[in-house]
């Protein structure tokens, strides 16, 4: 049984559209993310330690931003 994934987009989606951006969804033992822009191309999933310290060391790197 395939059951159905909560996508979530960031909050931080570029673009008039909101488009431009990945979209992750919690599987409990590993999350998942996608191309907002082509969901049904596919995903990659990552055990959840890996993607939080993904996220956290984006989150450190501020050269990525507008100032």
């Amino acid at each position: 049984m395939t059951q159905a994934l909560n996508w979530q987009k960031s909050t931080f989606s570029g673009g008039a559209e909101g488009n431009a951006c990945v979209e992750i969804a919690d599987l409990r033992i590993r999350v998942a993310v996608r191309d907002s822009k082509d969901p049904a191309h596919g995903s990659l999933t990552f055990p959840p330690r890996a993607f939080a310290a993904f996220v956290k060391t984006l989150k450190a790197d501020t050269s990525h931003t507008a100032t």
